[in-house]
């Protein structure tokens, strides 16, 4: 009897799945590695190219003491006006200027200080170079203001030393760096595919010795009579 429609329909995953391991079988060893290395280069590219922009901008603020105060002064207020650039406060006080709520304008400033220099970097990142620099100038103007209102009791005044400019080029993402990083990682999970995956079986081919047989039941009990020697 002719085979019946289901198991033509059965047949048909069969012999592709056949066709699938004699094509997996003529690949070398290695090939999950390039092939993870080219989807993960392409796949990076691609997030470069259609992700939104991210410009950054920076200003600076400089801490100046006052003529009878140390300079150490100064460089132990720019770090705490630092930390305190990103609080709460200097966030609601920047807001209107930046044109950006306080709790969103937290997720676009970061703030750098350093401990040989009385300079602090506000750099604020936006979708637009324009807001970039806005949102920057804003934070360094709110900082400034609250520092200059305690200088009385600091003996530090805040300045604005450079003013943040729009940006002309996006900091991230890039078409070069998501290829290179796209292609690492497929790399990296080529590599350990490689490492988990069984090994393929090896095959003797040669002809082997074929080991002794084990005697079984009565004749593992018949040993040969050796003759007995006269004297």
């Amino acid at each position: 009897m002719p085979d019946s429609p289901r198991e033509d329909h059965r047949a048909v995953p069969r012999a592709a799945g056949r066709a699938v391991r004699r094509i997996a079988a003529a690949l070398p060893a290695w090939w999950p590695l390039p092939l993870c290395a080219l989807i993960g280069a392409v796949g990076g590219a691609s997030y470069g190219a259609l992700a939104s922009p991210d410009y950054a901008a920076t200003s600076y603020v400089i801490a100046v003491p006052a003529k009878t105060a140390d300079p150490a002064t100064a460089l132990g207020f720019a770090q705490a006006y630092g930390r305190i650039s990103t609080s709460t406060s200097t966030l609601t006080a920047a807001q209107k200027a930046a044109g950006v709520p306080a709790r969103t304008l937290g997720r676009h400033v970061r703030t750098e200080t350093s401990p040989e220099s009385p300079m602090i970097g506000i750099t604020g990142s936006a979708t637009r170079p324009g807001k970039a620099a806005d949102i920057a100038n804003a934070v360094a103007g709110a900082l400034t203001r609250s520092g200059n209102g305690a200088a009385g009791n600091t003996g530090v005044r805040l300045v604005q030393f450079s003013k943040a400019l729009a940006p002309s080029s996006a900091v991230s993402p890039s078409v070069p760096l998501g290829l290179a990083v796209g292609g690492c990682a497929g790399g990296l999970a080529g590599a350990l595919v490689l490492l988990v995956r069984p090994r393929r079986k090896q095959w003797n081919t040669g002809t082997g010795v074929p080991a002794p047989a084990q005697a079984t039941g009565s004749d593992a009990l018949a040993e040969p009579v050796q003759p007995k020697e006269h004297v």
